[in-house]
């Protein structure tokens, strides 16, 4: 019999609707049961994706007797951490200064107060490797709540008072200067992966919000090293195996530093974000490998996330099923052994394909199968032709394998990144398809995820909305997505739905005394801490999302407050930047356009013509970009600009001052170099 979870939206919540643990979704009637029955709450956190939050679903959540012992002691709570990052992050909070570590799943024992007293992250069903056994842990946290209470609630509420005089470094409400840029660019070099690519050692992840400062920072001042850096990183990352050579697109992230073998997940945040990093790189260098990856990227998103609805699904799975046992394995959809090869392609193209992407008889993955990748010499060009019949026979065959799991939960501020970069790619490379795509997204969040009051629901799925509120990443990279549809499309109601969005940041989310942002409205619902967490881990921070969107709408509109509030936003960047740049890369990088105006730009004449599309492949950080006919109010940086001797004509400022209107497109490039 199904229990709580069957009319959740979340695919990682109805993965467990069948278990028979007697599963709550968070929320205050869940608490009021323990409340009632007199016994504490087990919350588990995790999600779709998960290969060990899938490991001990099978192991424990869906064992008879582990679950028997689960329902007459506790409360149990399931949450997806992709929907409600705000329980995620508080929680996640307490277990690393518990433990001085975190992960998924994320095993926390809470009070009915939703106070933590006990922490683990997976248990196995017996013990091993020095761990003891999940049925274990719940007899002894059992006892201590039933033998202990008064201790127990002592613990509990320490912890809660911890987290609550932990002090974030907010840094002085100022934006960061040269000085702050020019020593995170250095701590990034101190760090940097000379011979791999990348920053520090494995895991090694890719560090799309780096190479986007690097890159801006490169625009601004023409440091060489910084172009290298994120140019060499790109290229390694795009021959190495977490790059999908057959179908496109990347998985998190490599378990060794020289980006062989993938945890083989595809992301939809990681997807949308390394596109636009590599469109950035072909925009700055022309490199056509960045084109490629660029384009298959996109293509990947579109082909394989893209819902009947018009959004993005979140991830496909790393496990999929391995046609010869039957088992779920990592990886099974992806690698080849030679064997397999021979079968597709016959003796001759699979020695072409075994040396092209770089399969071993002894593998480079697990059970003689390898990961494939590109090395770095070029094949010949006279192999071309033939390879690129292997790539299409191998990628039939491949579809013939059985798929991973796609969680076709619609998260709000990942679409938000993929509608940026499909609007920016389809504009780059004339491939209206994908600007297509964008605006397909983008009406989805419109129409779906935000209600009369322009505030905006988390997750959607199967054209169904979520019953969970927006956070601060949510308005963030959604106003950046429309702020990109705007400069792309030269449609002025994506920029006001941003200005809609990031009105609620202003008022909901931004603390008036200190400048600083908040993970989670003024009105959200209130856990045992208010999330606040300026750091850029897998995707851009919801405070430094904030702090982009903020600079840019005030570019476009001249709003004074946004622009006020972008730079208060910063000072976090100027304090965090010179110590830990790897962890704040898009900070860093608004912090780049901050420094450079942004650049305005207002374009008069056809929309994506020469002069519009000039304007969007300049390469100063954070530019804006206003496009539309004469006469258009449409975009506030067009109001009172015209034709030049009837000609189309483009107009640049930059802080409050504006050079003449030119009609070349070299000079207005040059402008923007």
């Amino acid at each position: 019999m199904p229990n709580r979870l069957a009319q959740e939206t979340s695919p990682y919540l109805l993965q467990h609707a069948d278990n028979p643990v007697d599963w709550w979704p968070w929320s205050a009637e869940a608490f009021q049961e323990a409340r009632e029955r007199g016994v504490p709450v087990l919350l588990s956190v995790g999600y779709s994706s998960c290969h060990w939050c899938h490991v001990m679903a099978h192991e424990s959540f869906e064992d008879e007797a582990t679950a028997a012992l689960m329902n007459e002691k506790f409360v149990n709570i399931k949450v997806d951490r992709e929907e409600r990052p705000d329980v995620d992050a508080v929680y996640m909070e307490a277990v690393q200064a518990a433990t001085g570590q975190g992960g998924w799943p994320m095993t926390v024992f809470l009070t009915a107060d939703a106070e933590p007293f006990y922490f683990g992250t997976y248990f196995p069903p017996e013990p091993r490797h020095g761990m003891p056994s999940f049925p274990q842990i719940l007899d002894g946290v059992h006892r201590a709540w039933m033998d202990r209470r008064g201790e127990v609630a002592e613990v509990a509420g320490k912890i809660v008072r911890d987290l609550g005089e932990r002090q974030l470094t907010h840094g002085t409400g100022e934006k960061p200067g040269e000085d702050e840029l020019a020593q995170a660019l250095l701590g990034l070099t101190r760090d940097y992966d000379a011979t791999h690519g990348g920053f520090g050692g494995a895991p090694k992840f890719p560090p799309s919000m780096a190479v986007e400062f690097l890159l801006r920072h490169y625009a601004r001042t023409g440091a060489e090293g910084a172009l290298q850096m994120a140019a060499n990183t790109c290229e390694r990352m795009a021959r190495g195996g977490i790059y999908d050579q057959l179908g496109g697109g990347f998985a998190r992230y490599s378990v060794d530093r020289e980006w062989v073998v993938p945890h083989f997940e595809k992301m939809l945040y990681d997807n949308a974000l390394l596109c636009r990093a590599y469109a950035h790189l072909w925009r700055a260098t022309g490199s056509d490998l960045a084109r490629r990856v660029a384009l298959e990227t996109a293509d990947f998103m579109v082909r394989e996330l893209r819902t009947n609805e018009g959004g993005f699904a979140s991830a496909l799975d790393a496990d999929s099923e391995d046609p010869a046992t039957g088992k779920h394995v990592e990886g099974a959809y992806y690698v080849w052994t030679p064997e397999q090869l021979r079968e597709v392609l016959g003796e001759a193209d699979a020695d072409l394909a075994m040396a092209c992407y770089g399969v071993t008889e002894e593998g480079t993955f697990e059970e003689g199968a390898s990961v494939l990748q590109l090395p770095v010499a070029e094949a010949p060009l006279a192999e071309a032709s033939r390879l690129a019949s292997v790539r299409e026979r191998l990628l039939a065959a491949r579809a013939e394998r059985p798929a991973p799991g796609r969680d076709d939960k619609v998260v709000a501020a990942w679409n938000g990144l993929a509608i940026a970069a499909l609007a920016e790619a389809g504009a780059y490379f004339d491939r209206p398809d994908l600007v297509t795509a964008a605006v397909g997204a983008g009406d989805l969040l419109v129409r779906l995820h935000m209600d009369d009051r322009a505030r905006l629901a988390r997750t959607s799925k199967d054209g169904r909305v979520g019953a969970n509120a927006g956070v601060l990443e949510d308005y963030a990279d959604v106003a950046e997505g429309f702020l990109a549809l705007a400069s792309v499309t030269g449609e002025g109601v994506w920029l006001e739905f941003a200005g809609f969005l990031l009105d609620h940041v202003l008022a909901q989310f931004v603390d008036e005394e200190s400048g600083a942002l908040y993970d989670t409205a003024a009105d959200a619902e209130r856990l045992i801490r208010r999330p606040q967490d300026p750091t850029d881990n897998a995707a851009p921070s919801g405070w430094t999302a904030a702090a982009g969107a903020l600079l840019s709408y005030a570019a476009q509109t001249g709003a004074s407050p946004h622009r006020t509030a972008a730079e208060r936003a910063l000072g976090v960047v100027k304090a965090l930047g010179p110590r830990v740049p790897r962890f704040i890369g898009h900070g860093l990088a608004v912090a780049e356009a901050a420094l450079d105006g942004p650049r305005e730009v207002a374009v008069v004449g056809e929309v994506l013509g020469d002069l519009h599309r000039t304007a969007l492949l300049g390469t100063a950080p954070g530019a804006v970009v206003a496009a539309g006919p004469p006469g258009s109010d449409e975009l506030p940086l067009l109001a009172g600009r015209g034709l030049v001797d009837g000609r189309p004509a483009a107009y640049v400022c930059r802080g409050f001052v504006c050079d003449a209107p030119t009609t070349d497109a070299s000079a207005l490039a040059g402008m923007l170099a």
